[in-house]
């Protein structure tokens, strides 16, 4: 599976460029990216609080920047396409941001599985799971080759309920795992319990640093994490489980126990 065909960017002269522009929950990260692959420019920015109202105005303020810096630096390119990827239900057909260039929109989790299976890890496999934990956690499946999107529907691995008694969600339920184990609810959970405010890198490096309230908050969530990718691959037969987002880059204070 890939991004619908209409949306394909085409990328010809030396000079050529194209914006990926990643919206997450809590920064906007982009990068100018020429062949083959070559990042000539990067832009990190917190995620405006009302980019729902303003969102093409957003993204276009964004590419801008990087186009900006990037000429700045290097003397002019040309920018030949844009890829914005987003959270939440997706509609990757009819989507798109009017910026001036051809445009191609996604759902930020199962472009970063297309990705992979492109470019990167997943590449010669058939069925993977990428699961990305940041300040939530969603999904994306590739099952027989193919990257599954159920209407926008499919991969939303953070609301599998993982412990009935659990935190309140905002969806309704209680115990989803995103409640639990993402960076997000690693932070309120430590400081609930120590009454210090930590990042989830910083609380990871108590956790290899021996610190017991660390290492009990991160068991906790690596324990529910772990739940919710046995019933994945069960029901799937995945045959590769990939990590990205934030929490990953904590490496094998997260991979050894999972």
């Amino acid at each position: 599976s890939s991004l619908p065909t209409h949306s394909r960017i085409s990328v010809s002269d030396p000079r050529d460029v194209v914006a990926a522009v990643d919206v997450g929950g809590t920064r906007v990260k982009a990068a100018l990216v020429a062949r083959p692959m070559e990042v000539i420019a990067e832009l990190t920015s917190p995620t405006p609080y009302d980019i729902d109202k303003a969102f093409g105005a957003a993204i276009a303020e964004t590419v801008s920047g990087l186009v900006s810096t990037a000429e700045a630096r290097a003397g002019p390119v040309r920018l030949a396409g844009c890829g914005v990827v987003v959270p939440g239900l997706v509609d990757e057909e009819a989507g798109a941001a009017r910026i001036g260039v051809p445009t191609a929109v996604g759902h930020d989790v199962r472009a970063g599985l297309l990705a992979e299976a492109r470019a990167g890890a997943a590449r010669g496999v058939r069925n993977a799971v990428f699961i990305a934990i940041g300040t939530g956690i969603a999904g994306a499946l590739m099952l027989d080759g193919s990257i599954v999107s159920a209407d926008g529907w499919a991969g939303e691995l953070g609301h599998v309920v993982v412990d009935e008694d659990g935190p309140l969600c905002p969806c309704g339920q209680r115990g989803c795992l995103e409640t639990i184990s993402s960076a997000a609810s690693v932070e309120r959970t430590y400081a609930a319990e120590v009454g210090t405010s930590l990042s989830a890198e910083e609380i990871a490096l108590r956790v290899a640093a021996g610190e017991a309230a660390a290492a009990g908050v991160w068991a906790g969530a690596v324990a529910s994490l772990a739940s919710a990718v046995v019933t994945t691959v069960t029901l799937t037969g995945v045959e590769l489980v990939l990590l990205g987002g934030g929490l990953s880059q904590s490496a094998d204070i997260l991979l050894t126990p999972l």
